[in-house]
Parts: structure tokens; C-alpha cells; sequence
């Protein structure tokens, strides 16, 4: 909105032309959602409290955790309405792609809401039926995926592009939708499992949405991408508003997440969260690169679908407890030394995502 404002300023006060700058509003988008979510933030918690809208905890689990009970969650309700601000304020509101990723996670964000609204005000330990649950992540990672496929102007941009082998392009056709579904419900899922500790989640969130607004920017930017040789997709650079908001949105939320955490995000955070990171991806062309710098989210996945497995096919545990992060605690890590140590592999894993823009 504020765009527009200063693109009619301009013609009058040429100050206003700086605002054209994407480098700019990204800034503006961090700072912008970070201050909401510290205005917000303390309100919101005490909200929750008085609604009693708290984290039930399971006695099966780490001992340490019986503690956290009564916390309040539902708290990546203010991620999202700062995120979602922040864009509406510095973003080009004529731009497919926000729109494209916001409702992405507006959409997403609706189906936690209602499972944390179930399981914490009514008290339903189910939620929101896991066949419920997935059918609406189906619906919205399906629109999402038709709409950018029939969207498409050029081949580049339903190809799956290899990293490190400059020349290897696959064309994908109708296919794009089944990976673009795949990725978005995926993503938005492993988040939602990796959301187990304080601050857990919210880090990796940030540094890999980060990372894939500087991707966005170097896609939508024709020298940069030409030099880097990547696609190019004219106008994805827009993306760059709402990964600084992302990131700055979760900075305030991680302020009253950090252990010990004052408020947890819940479902509506986590799988909001996690389709938006899945939807931009597609949409820079990066999806191989998220799996890399989302490696912590993919090993809590593929902890969970192992000790499923093992279980029902030779009724052994494969790890303690998963997701993996509760393996580490009950082998005796604490809870703070588990978070930091897979917040660092989170900073090597973008640091090699980075990577693959010059090995090549």
C-alpha cells in the first residue's frame, strides 16, 4: 500500500523514488514486522493466558517437559498477521507472486488454527483429524500449483532445476504440479514436526526463509541471475518483501519463544510457516536447494516416517523418542544444547545452499 503512496509521491518529491528500491522495502519489511510482533507480542501472551488457551503436555515424553504445560500457544497467530502486514505495507501489491505466497500461508495458517482451536479450547486431544488435516493441505498446496503451472510463461520456470550442473534442466510439464504440491505440503508439515522445542523451528524458519528471499532477488534480477546461471523469472525479486518480513516477524516471535518460552506457535505458526518456505521455493526455482538448507526439518521427517516404520514392521524403536530432537534429550542433552546445535547445522546447511549459486 505504501508503495503506491510514495510511486504518486514521486512526482513530486523525487525522495520518494528511493522506495522503488527492493533493497529498501526489504529492509523496511524486516523492521516493520519485527515491531509488530514486539508491540503485539506481550498482549497476545496474556490473551492467551486469560483464555487459557495452553500447551498440553505428554507424560511419555521428556520429564523436563511436564513444566511447559499451561504455556500458552496459538502464538504464531502474531507471526502471521506481522508477516502479513509488513508485506500488505511494503510489497507490490500488483505482484502475482505475494499474493501467490501470502494466501499460501493465510490458507495453511487456517487449517492449524482450527486444530489448535480444538485441541486446546475444546479440549478434543485429536485436533483436527489427521484425514481432515491433510485433505485441506491437498486442496490449498493443489490450487497453489495449478494456479502457478497455468501461470507459467516460460519453460524455465516449470523446470526443475539442478544445482551445481549448470546444464541440467528438467523439463517437468504437468509433473511441476504434482512436485509443487509435494514440496508445499511437505514443508509445511516437517516444520510442524520439528516444532517441539523453544525456538526449535522458529530459527531454521528464519535463516532458510532469509536465504530463499535472497534467491528471489537474484532471480528476479536478469544481470544477476545471467551471471549466476540460474532462471531468471521476471517480477519473483517482490518475493525478497515478504522473506524480510518473514524474517523479521519471526525475530519478535523468537523474543518470547527463546527457552524458556513465554508462548509457543502451535500448528497455526508451524504449518503456516512451512508452506510459505515450500511455496517460495518452487517459485525461485529452488526446491533441491530448500531440501539442503532445510536439512533439520527434512531429519525430523525422516526420524518420525523410520521410527513409524521400524515400529509396524518389527515393532523395535529405531531412535528413543521421535522426532529426533526428543532422542537427544532423553539420551541426556538439555533442552538449550539440542536447540543450538541444530540451529548451527541449520547455518552450515543455507551456507551450502548459498554454495550452489557458484559451484557450478
Amino acid at each position: 500500500m505504501l508503495l503506491l503512496l510514495t510511486d504518486y509521491l514521486s512526482q513530486y518529491f523525487t525522495f520518494f523514488t528511493v522506495f522503488n528500491y527492493l533493497s529498501l522495502r526489504a529492509i523496511l519489511g524486516v523492521l516493520t514486522a519485527f515491531i509488530i510482533a514486539l508491540i503485539i507480542g506481550g498482549p497476545v501472551i496474556r490473551m492467551l493466558q486469560s483464555l487459557q488457551i495452553g500447551q498440553a503436555v505428554r507424560d511419555d515424553g521428556p520429564q523436563s517437559h511436564l513444566s511447559k504445560a499451561g504455556t500458552p500457544t496459538m502464538g504464531g497467530a502474531m507471526i502471521i498477521f506481522s508477516i502479513a502486514v509488513s508485506t500488505l505495507l511494503w510489497g507490490d501489491l500488483t505482484n502475482q507472486y505475494v499474493w501467490v505466497v501470502l494466501l499460501v500461508m493465510l490458507a495453511f495458517g487456517a487449517i492449524g488454527w482450527v486444530d489448535d482451536y480444538r485441541k486446546v479450547v475444546e479440549k478434543n486431544p485429536r485436533g483436527l483429524p489427521g484425514k481432515w488435516k491433510y485433505f485441506w493441505q491437498s486442496v490449498f498446496g493443489l490450487i497453489a500449483a495449478v494456479y502457478l503451472y497455468a501461470n507459467a510463461s516460460t519453460p524455465a520456470e516449470t523446470s526443475l532445476i539442478v544445482p551445481i550442473f549448470k546444464d541440467v534442466v528438467i523439463p517437468l510439464g504437468i509433473f511441476y504440479i504434482v512436485l509443487t504440491y509435494f514440496v508445499i505440503v511437505g514443508t509445511s508439515n516437517a516444520v510442524n514436526l520439528t516444532d517441539g522445542l523453544d525456538g526449535l523451528a522458529i530459527l531454521p524458519t528464519v535463516l532458510v526463509g532469509g536465504a530463499l528471499g535472497v534467491f528471489a532477488y537474484l532471480t528476479g534480477n536478469i544481470r544477476f541471475a545471467e551471471y549466476l546461471l540460474i532462471p531468471y523469472v521476471g517480477g519473483v525479486g517482490e518475493i525478497i518483501v515478504f522473506c524480510a518480513a518473514l524474517v523479521g516477524a519471526g525475530l519478535g516471535f523468537l523474543w518470547f519463544n527463546t527457552y524458556p518460552a513465554q508462548v509457543f506457535m502451535g500448528d497455526v505458526g508451524s504449518l503456516a510457516l512451512g508452506a510459505a518456505l515450500g511455496v517460495i521455493a518452487v517459485i525461485v526455482r529452488q526446491e533441491i536447494v530448500l531440501f539442503i538448507m532445510g536439512g533439520v526439518f527434512v531429519m525430523e521427517t525422516v526420524s518420525v516416517i523410520l521410527q513409524v516404520g521400524s515400529y509396524k514392521l518389527t515393532k523395535r524403536r529405531i531412535f528413543r523418542m521421535a522426532p529426533i530432537h526428543h532422542h537427544f534429550e532423553l539420551k541426556g542433552w538439555a533442552e538449550p544444547k539440542v536447540i543450538v546445535r541444530f540451529w548451527i547445522i541449520t547455518v552450515c546447511l543455507v551456507l551450502v545452499g548459498f554454495a550452489t549459486l557458484k559451484v557450478r
